[in-house]
């Protein structure tokens, strides 16, 4: 036969569990953790690629400004979706432009998906093609910032959930 203390504990455990996942899927904490690093990410991609096109590749040039404004309008959507939660209002945008047009067909979730795929391949193509050489001091501490936030937020939740599930 269970106490009642013992099942006292068990829902306060629970209780706390699901305010601890809760967090982890709020926008504010997903927006600073994935979606405001994988901006940067972009952003920086964007920036070198404009810096070496304009030495003399101008279609480099211009495909490094449009990744910067798409980069920007990524961010300031991230930035918007925390402010809206953070206020308790509810998001009438995604978390990015990609996941944006996939409001269009229903798959907001799938466009997103896309979209961190991108951004996994621009790490590597900055990575593979040397351009993270190429960042000034300001640009790798965002860049490692970036990456930091981004990688610890990950390993935190597979560790919470790993717990969680093995309790």
């Amino acid at each position: 036969m269970t106490s009642q203390p013992a099942k006292k504990d068990a829902c306060t455990a629970t209780r706390e569990a699901d305010r601890i996942q809760r967090f982890f899927a709020r926008p504010v904490y997903l927006s600073l953790t994935i979606g405001i690093p994988f901006c940067i990410f972009k952003l920086l991609f964007g920036l070198v690629a404009y810096r070496l096109g304009t030495q003399d590749n101008p279609l480099l040039a211009a495909f490094g400004g449009i990744v910067v404004v798409w980069a920007t309008a990524d961010l300031l959507m991230n930035i918007g979706r925390s402010i809206l939660d953070i206020t308790h209002r509810e998001p009438f945008f995604e978390y990015c432009t990609i996941a944006q047009l996939g409001r269009i067909f229903q798959r907001p979730l799938v466009f997103l998906a896309g979209d961190t795929l991108i951004t996994f391949t621009i790490i590597c193509a900055m990575l593979w093609l040397g351009w993270i050489t190429r960042l000034d001091r300001p640009e790798l501490v965002l860049w490692y910032t970036a990456t930091t936030l981004n990688l610890i937020s990950l390993s935190l939740v597979v560790l919470y959930n790993e717990i969680r599930n093995n309790v």
